[in-house]
């Protein structure tokens, strides 16, 4: 899952990103509201974070554009006002949720948890297809019952399963995976995808789980038999 977050105090900026990234969400940050805007505009994100008061466009006139656009990605409002005003400002311009500062940083982590959720259509946090189990509240898989180990993958390996069971039943293109596993500021290969795809179809391998390529279309996560 890849997250733009938007915060122009880069020490609070760093050390959240560092926390998401350690929850295997792929973050990039934007520190003013112009550079938010281009990358919302030629970007796709699955969850934004959004300071109000930036730099050069506020966080306000982020999200009214975002919406102009008919982009429907969850945004987060996370800001240092309170007010009763505010809230009702931020949700009514198109917010998903609202968080002021300080907050908790689990509390924060579950509502994205959530809004993802929500976005995805999937109201249960438990996910499945076939025998591969996974939990969107631990954000671990398991291949059996919860009681099984946790399969072991790295974050971008984990990126991968994870957007193709979000999309389950459809047809995920390269690009998208790509946008799910990479940054901007990653140079990454033609062949990374392959490779990625490659790598956890190993470890899905005899567990009746299959990462189907269907050429010039994408891939498609599909549980063997009936």
């Amino acid at each position: 899952m890849r997250i733009l977050l938007v915060e122009d105090n880069r020490t609070l900026s760093e050390w959240l990103a560092r926390t998401l990234q350690k929850d295997r969400y792929v973050v990039e940050c934007a520190y003013d509201g112009d550079d938010a805007y281009l990358r919302l505009r030629s970007e796709a994100y699955d969850l934004v974070i959004l300071d109000l008061g930036l730099p050069g466009m506020s966080g306000q006139e982020v999200l009214r554009r975002l919406r102009a656009r008919d982009n429907n990605v969850p945004v987060l409002i996370l800001t240092a006002s309170d007010s009763l005003a505010g809230r009702i400002a931020g949700l009514d311009s198109g917010a998903d949720d609202y968080m002021s500062k300080p907050f908790e940083v689990t509390e924060l982590e579950a509502r994205i948890r959530v809004l993802l959720r929500r976005h995805a259509n999937h109201k249960n946090p438990i996910l499945r297809c076939g025998p591969l189990r996974y939990d969107s509240n631990t954000r671990q898989f398991h291949l059996g019952d919860e009681d099984t180990p946790a399969l072991a993958l790295t974050p971008r390996e984990h990126a991968l399963l994870e957007t193709l069971l979000m999309k389950l039943g459809q047809t995920v293109s390269k690009q998208s995976l790509a946008e799910a596993l990479f940054t901007l500021d990653d140079n990454v290969s033609p062949d990374a995808i392959e490779i990625y795809v490659h790598r956890v179809r190993k470890k899905l391998q005899g567990s009746g789980v299959a990462i189907i390529t269907l050429r010039g279309l994408g891939y498609l996560l599909k549980a063997n038999g009936p």
